[in-house]
């Protein structure tokens, strides 16, 4: 059985840091390209960063300078360290797993399996 599991977050100031971590068993996880993704109540999921099982990333512009993601393919973890946070980062954080994305690592159909997500708030 395949479980992504995230942890990390929880409520901070503007210009405060969270790392979330998303612990990942029941698959080859070094086979995986990994994503995080964000959903704000009333709209759209989006994707935020991934990284691939070459360790290649891509980031959306809005987290750009501020976000960093990496693995550790010893532990099956994904973490997103993200600094500077401000209050339009409030959103619900997902950790997904996709075993054929290739380079389309912001198409949310291409990832396999995801978690139950973790609540990031960020107030001014």
């Amino acid at each position: 059985q395949v479980q992504l599991v995230e942890s990390g977050g929880g409520s901070v100031q503007a210009g405060d840091s969270l790392r979330l971590s998303c612990a990942v068993s029941g698959l080859v996880f070094g086979r995986y390209t990994m994503g995080w993704f964000r959903q704000i109540p009333g709209k759209e999921r989006e994707f935020v960063a991934a990284i691939s099982w070459r360790d290649n990333v891509d980031y959306t512009d809005f987290v750009k300078g501020r976000f960093t993601i990496s693995r550790d393919n010893d532990k099956n973890t994904v973490d997103l360290q993200m600094n500077s946070l401000k209050p339009e980062d409030t959103a619900r954080y997902y950790c997904a797993a996709g075993a054929y994305v290739g380079n389309n690592y912001r198409r949310q159909e291409e990832y396999d399996y995801w978690g139950q997500g973790t609540q990031v708030t960020a107030s001014s």
